[in-house]
């Protein structure tokens, strides 16, 4: 509990620092924030965030709120550049890693059920047209899996290709497509879960203050069968990246642990948002 204690500490200093990712969107319309996410990408490298960092607190949903159907999830999730300047074509060579972690606080000794790692080296080209920032493509090689052995140990790879566009300066819309190598002796079946590929949009409000979005990830089959993530961020001050937060998991595959399991669950908390850069 102490590693996992000081990795939340690490977040949340990341978090604040006015690096990276996260706080080079902080400018006031397009062509001041084309002209800083082009300096970032010339004079790296720099350490950031990734993927939206939070900290929550929830129940399942249709349940009498308990000690075992409650918990605290988590995420940590942070890049670093590997190069001083761009690469070839305008692109750039990234380290990632996304840590999550699902808390059972409200039960004795206050275990921690699950914690899914999930390192990648990842290679992304940003687009630009006439002054904008029109969105980006990454290529992405990745590990997940939950560190345990024995009958709980899960464990995949996929080489994934992901991209994002602007549509307008309020909404955005991203895919993700994987080609997996299931390596895990106990999730062979886990496609069935977490399927091939993934999509959704991000509606972000004029001032920036509220942003929503619904992320699908299709299962395996030829169903209409899909996980479904909502979210929702209200950002405190136009100063600073911390928001209030609401998050609705609907499926399988939230953890590892428990990939084949269904969860309904509502969770509420703070996120520290990466505007237009966060991963999915």
């Amino acid at each position: 509990m102490k590693n996992s204690l000081r990795i939340l500490l690490v977040f949340l200093l990341a978090s604040v620092c006015p690096v990276g990712f996260a706080q080079i969107l902080g400018v006031p319309n397009q062509v001041e924030f084309t002209d800083s996410l082009k300096q970032e990408l010339e004079f790296g490298p720099y350490f950031g965030l990734y993927k939206d960092n939070y900290f929550t607190v929830g129940t399942s949903i249709g349940h009498v709120p308990n000690k075992k159907n409650s918990d605290v999830k988590f995420q940590i999730s942070l890049a670093i550049r590997l190069t001083n300047a761009t690469l070839p074509w305008n692109t750039f060579l990234f380290l990632m890693y996304t840590q999550k972690t699902f808390w059972n606080i409200f039960e004795n000794s206050m275990p921690m059920r699950d914690l899914n790692f999930n390192p990648g080296i990842g290679w992304s080209k940003p687009f630009f047209n006439k002054g904008r920032y029109m969105g980006k493509m990454t290529l992405l090689l990745e590990h997940e899996s939950n560190g345990r052995d024995g009958d709980e140990s899960r464990s995949w790879n996929r080489i994934s290709l992901s991209g994002s566009t602007m549509v307008s300066d309020w909404l955005m819309v991203h895919s993700k497509f994987w080609i997996p190598i299931v390596d895990g002796m106990n999730n062979r079946d886990i496609l069935n879960y977490t399927g091939l590929f993934q999509a959704g949009f991000v509606l972000t409000s004029r001032n920036k203050k509220y942003s929503g979005g619904i992320t699908l990830v299709k299962r395996r089959g030829w169903n209409l069968n899909f996980n479904t993530i909502a979210e929702f961020a209200w950002r405190v001050h136009e100063k600073t990246n911390l928001n209030l937060f609401a998050q609705y998991y609907n499926g399988y595959g939230e953890s590892l642990l428990d990939y084949n399991q269904f969860h309904s669950r509502l969770r509420v908390g703070l996120v520290f948002k990466p505007k237009f850069f966060s991963e999915f």
